[in-house]
């Protein structure tokens, strides 16, 4: 029997480190990834002012997977009904279980010249690119622009007017917002104190501000543009090209089918509870968990020969609770407990807890030190 996990993001890697340890030898698990490194991608804004955070929050998929058979290929297609995954490299790999854990990328929209003109942030090569030309627009005093201000948004036009500080350069970041706050899917009191840590870092808040599409040197809004030297677009998300671009809704089991799961930001999650789950590590990281649970379970009915006369196995359900939300804006964070909301040490101490205990529970202790120490020195 074989299992595949297809992608190694927060879900696919956490998914991938519990099946190791709890299906049966004889069960073939082979991880899929087109990078042979996981990405702890909640600190990738991280590396546009400190390129040598990169070491930090990259781990060898090899260093912290045991059992599993590391495929390094990109997913092209899943072919549920003949459960066939093809792959770039021409050898498709068949399965009898599959977790689809390809995250999303980068939604334009189709709007006219975003594409073409905006740096998306996904990858530790987009983070380069964005500081690159940060770099440039600091050295002409220009403006940088950020579209969308989800916490990828944030985060990052916090990361740019820090590094315009660092670097004694005159350069106006402003974020642009289509709805009427920033970090729209968040709560309110979480909405405004990130609002306000963005205005104190001297970000330039725009809400109800919609593209419309972008020229090589402006960002066209309803009726006006706004000029930039530096433009980021972080303004929504898509499914992979493996699922043409879909995320398609799965509920609490978190099953496309009877043989596949879908975990991550790969799919719009609904939780056992009727609650939409949003796009996020912590949920990624929690859907990981349950689905391992039930891929044993599964696993074991087949083998144990009960599939032809007894139904399935129950499942458990998933249900997303989180403790609350952490961003970080530059050298500030926020973040919510519960009701209370905390910024400044508190906040900062948080954030780097989150990612060094990410990196700890995946087995890269020293870079979950060295990463403390890039937060918090």
């Amino acid at each position: 029997m074989r299992v595949v996990v297809l992608g190694a993001g927060y879900a696919g890697l956490t998914l991938a480190r519990r099946l190791e340890s709890r299906l049966p030898e004889s069960v073939d698990l082979v991880v899929v990834d087109e990078s042979d490194r996981h990405l702890v991608q909640h600190e990738l804004h991280r590396v546009v002012r400190r390129p040598t955070v990169e070491d930090a929050i990259t781990v060898p998929l090899r260093d912290v997977l045991d059992r599993a058979t590391i495929r390094t290929a990109r997913v092209d297609d899943v072919d549920r009904d003949a459960r066939r995954v093809h792959l770039d490299d021409g050898d498709p790999l068949d399965y009898d279980y599959a977790a689809v854990c390809l995250g999303a990328e980068t939604a334009f929209y189709d709007l006219p010249g975003v594409r073409e003109h905006g740096l998306p942030l996904k990858r530790l090569d987009h983070a380069h690119r964005i500081r690159e030309a940060f770099l440039d627009a600091c050295e002409v005093d220009g403006r940088a622009v950020v579209g969308g201000a989800g916490l990828s948004g944030v985060q990052v036009a916090g990361e740019l007017a820090a590094l315009a500080e660092e670097r004694d350069a005159d350069v106006d970041v402003t974020v642009l917002e289509r709805l009427d706050s920033v970090a729209p899917a968040f709560p309110e009191a979480f909405q405004s104190a990130v609002r306000d840590a963005l205005e104190s870092a001297g970000v330039v808040v725009r809400t109800n501000a919609r593209v419309t599409g972008a020229t090589a040197d402006a960002v066209e809004l309803d009726g006006r543009t706004v000029p930039y030297d530096a433009f980021v677009w972080t303004g929504g998300i898509r499914g992979p090209d493996a699922m043409e671009s879909d995320r398609p809704v799965v509920r609490g089991d978190l099953r496309l089918d009877d043989h596949t799961f879908a975990v991550g930001d790969v799919a719009r999650v609904v939780d056992a509870d009727g609650e939409a789950v949003p796009a996020s590590a912590a949920a990624a990281i929690r859907e990981a968990r349950t689905v391992a649970t039930n891929l044993d379970r599964l696993v074991r009915w087949e083998l144990d020969g009960r599939a032809t006369d007894e139904f399935p196995p129950k499942l458990d359900p998933f249900r997303f609770d989180a403790p609350g939300w952490i961003a970080s804006v530059g050298d500030d964070a926020v973040a919510t407990v519960g009701p209370k909301v905390f910024t400044g040490g508190p906040a900062r101490a948080m954030k780097a807890t989150v990612g060094a205990g990410h990196l700890s529970s995946v087995g890269a202790i020293s870079r979950a030190a060295d990463l403390v120490a890039e937060e918090l020195g």
